[in-house]
């Protein structure tokens, strides 16, 4: 509730002394001219009395009815109401002078402070609308800030891994430039490292474009009617030597069989093959990757689950974030670019999706829940594959 300052107090009890002494002269003044004018009027003096005879009651002919009385009567509840709302008016603009104080202060710069106070009616709207327009602008900034911060870690985060193996190329090129190697042998094995440190920046920007691509707003998806099961085959099957070569085996599993489901096939392909290549490359000790995945109701559930090294507890809640790895170190011995995941995120957002994580000693599993059908745009085309 709003509290008056003791000057506003004293300025309102006075404007209620002065309304009501201009009100009883204006009332006096009043009178005195009615009675001339009744005065100066015989035949309405006469009719006047005459009505004023008329009414009574009781034995004692006590009269009920006086001009002089019915007129200061009225006279009373118009002062009245003049008074009240008079009083009303300044108590609003006393209310709006607060409420201009507390915007002036907000707009100094205190963007953490809101109007405390309450009141009634079309002030109080007012109250809350400022306190909303105070949050949403505050809101906006820290996201405006959070943007900021974020691009400029993307850019840190891309110069660090570009650098990294661009140095090397540019290392391993110098010996080969300046002769320094002792023998054809130094020279292939110069020349496949660099190859390999080139693959590496390939491979990051690669991926930082699809990461971009499918962050931006209003990013295209061509949903088609996809056979699940085919899908999760074929990228079964294209990591199937690779799991070989590491002692893993790597299966998919449908249910029912075919599985069908609303996705654009390209950029769910690209899902699983980042949580496929996930596991392989951090799956440390894993005899297998499992690709489950069950239709429940109008749901897909799609798990891809190994038997590798635990991911430690404080790690699970970051593993979308772009860039973030488990290891303490931003080594590249696995391969990673640390948007793998990220990318998996925001593709599962665009089919409406979910992607989470759970992880123990005896498993670590990555879940993926899609809609059976997607809900329909106007930029979404659909058409059986």
């Amino acid at each position: 509730m709003l509290k008056l300052t003791g000057r506003e107090k004293g300025a309102l009890f006075f404007e209620g002394v002065e309304t009501v002494a201009l009100l009883i002269l204006i009332n006096v003044a009043l009178i005195v001219i009615i009675q001339t004018f009744i005065q100066s009027n015989p035949g309405l003096a006469s009719g006047i009395f005459i009505i004023k005879q008329s009414l009574w009651f009781g034995p004692y002919h006590t009269q009920i009815w006086s001009y002089q009385r019915i007129v200061i009567g009225i006279f009373i509840v118009i002062d009245a109401w003049v008074v009240w709302w008079r009083l009303r008016r300044r108590y609003h603009q006393y209310q709006m002078d607060h409420i201009l104080a507390e915007l002036h202060y907000i707009a100094q710069g205190h963007l953490d402070h809101r109007i405390p106070f309450r009141l009634k009616g079309n002030q109080q709207h007012v109250i809350t609308s400022v306190n909303a327009l105070v949050d949403s602008a505050v809101q906006s900034m820290n996201d405006e800030r959070q943007i900021e911060k974020s691009k400029d870690e993307l850019i840190t985060n891309v110069s660090h891994d570009l650098r990294t193996p661009l140095t090397s190329i540019i290392g391993y090129l110098r010996l080969i430039e300046d002769k320094q190697y002792h023998s054809e042998e130094e020279i292939v094995k110069y020349a496949h490292i660099a190859y390999e440190k080139s693959k590496q920046m390939k491979n990051l920007v690669e991926d930082l474009f699809e990461y971009t691509k499918v962050q931006q707003h209003g990013a295209p998806v061509n949903i088609m009617t996809v056979d699940l099961s085919q899908l999760l085959e074929q990228v079964s099957a294209s990591f199937e030597l690779e799991g070989q070569k590491r002692g893993i085996e790597v299966t998919s599993i449908t249910e029912p069989e075919p599985l069908k489901i609303s996705a654009d096939p390209e950029k769910l392909g690209r899902v699983f093959s980042n949580l496929v290549s996930n596991a392989l490359k951090y799956g440390n000790g894993a005899s297998y990757i499992k690709i489950e995945a069950h239709q429940h109701g109008d749901q897909v559930q799609i798990q891809v689950k190994n038997d590798g090294t635990k991911i430690p507890a404080d790690s699970l809640s970051h593993l979308f974030e772009r860039f973030y790895r488990v290891e303490s170190s931003r080594s590249k011995a696995t391969g990673g670019t640390g948007l793998g995941l990220a990318i998996v995120k925001s593709i599962v957002d665009l089919h409406h999706g979910e992607v989470t994580v759970t992880s123990d000693d005896n498993e670590t599993a990555f879940t993926v829940t899609l809609p059976v059908e997607q809900p329909t745009t106007t930029s979404e085309t659909k058409i059986d594959k």
